[in-house]
């Protein structure tokens, strides 16, 4: 079978598209034909050996999918061949077929869209744990969310307007400020051409938001730090913009917000019922209408450098898929 192959550090001209051998379910797992894979920023990293998770070569990039189970090993209970279901990998998914634990698939409604299915996991589950498990959102509050036309950013957006929150949409461009305004943002800001803090005291009176969504990092992070309210959340999400900033601590004891980590991956291996309910509220809130996971392109499963590379240079806006 063909499957994308990272074999040693390096920039996404340097994965290889190779043939390597099937899979095969052992205890507790299930062989899955993947139908579509999602493609994250950290995708970019771990190919570069700058992420956390540091695999061994060689390996597949690509940590979400949607499929179909082609078969079970002994002791599977729940998922049979035939079930349509999406996934969650740290790393593997950009390949034609996969062995997971079959603990960790979600099972698809009849007619679920692969493509939409495959781009929820991480994103969309990254970001119901950060503002229901971390920050605990309550309707009526302020949230700013940086990045929002990115993949989590846009997730962020949908969930917290779900959650009864008023959002913010703090992105680079005024383009993506009014793609943010589509999905449901309250108001925006173009913090390339204006003042974050002074921007988001405005929008809130000068009293600040109640919870910051950060995946974006680097200056940003203390910029919306500043502009935190009395008894604020402040999510760490990521740094897509490429430095981990230092925040000044006199910030939290002075304004007395939380800072809340949100290591999604590390949850759902420490927690799984805790994941797959939220993922299962995930599902069906995109069953109902009431989440898009927009898909921004689709690519051959041989063009994942190229795919990389957009994700890189900041022109996806929500998902870019990988067809097998």
């Amino acid at each position: 079978m063909k499957a994308i192959l990272c074999t040693r550090p390096g920039g996404p001209d340097d994965l290889v598209y190779a043939d390597i051998p099937e899979p095969q379910a052992g205890p507790g797992e299930a062989v899955v034909d993947v139908k579509a894979a999602a493609l994250n920023f950290f995708d970019t990293l771990i190919i570069a050996d700058k992420y956390q998770i540091k695999p061994p070569f060689p390996f597949s990039p690509g940590a979400e999918f949607a499929g179909v189970v082609q078969s079970t090993g002994p002791g599977v209970t729940g998922i049979a061949p035939g079930d349509r279901v999406l996934g969650y990998l740290s790393y593997g998914c950009a390949r034609e077929r996969l062995a997971i634990m079959a603990e960790r698939l979600v099972p698809l409604p009849p007619g679920f869209d692969f493509d939409r299915a495959a781009g929820l996991s991480i994103i969309y589950g990254t970001t119901y744990y950060a503002l229901k498990d971390r920050a605990r959102l309550r309707p009526g509050e302020t949230l700013a969310v940086l990045g929002a036309a990115g993949g989590v950013g846009l997730a962020a957006v949908e969930i917290g307007k779900l959650m009864g929150a008023r959002v913010i949409a703090c992105t680079s461009s005024e383009e993506k400020c009014a793609f943010a305004r589509t999905y449901g943002a309250d108001m925006t800001i173009n913090y390339s051409a204006t003042d974050l803090k002074t921007a988001l005291k405005a929008a809130t009176g000068g009293r600040g938001v109640d919870v910051v969504y950060d995946p974006v990092g680097g200056d940003f992070t203390e910029a919306a730090a500043r502009a935190t309210a009395w008894n604020g959340r402040f999510l760490v999400i990521g740094f897509a913009a490429g430095t981990i900033p230092k925040l000044p601590l006199n910030l939290v004891l002075l304004k007395g917000f939380d800072v809340c980590g949100v290591y999604w991956g590390a949850f759902a291996e420490r927690e799984p019922a805790a994941q797959c309910a939220n993922m299962a509220q995930i599902v069906a809130w995109c069953t109902q209408g009431k989440l898009s996971s927009h898909v921004h392109a689709v690519y051959p499963l041989a063009q994942t450098a190229q795919a990389l590379k957009d994700i890189a240079a900041r022109k996806i806006m929500g998902k870019a898929i990988l067809h097998p």
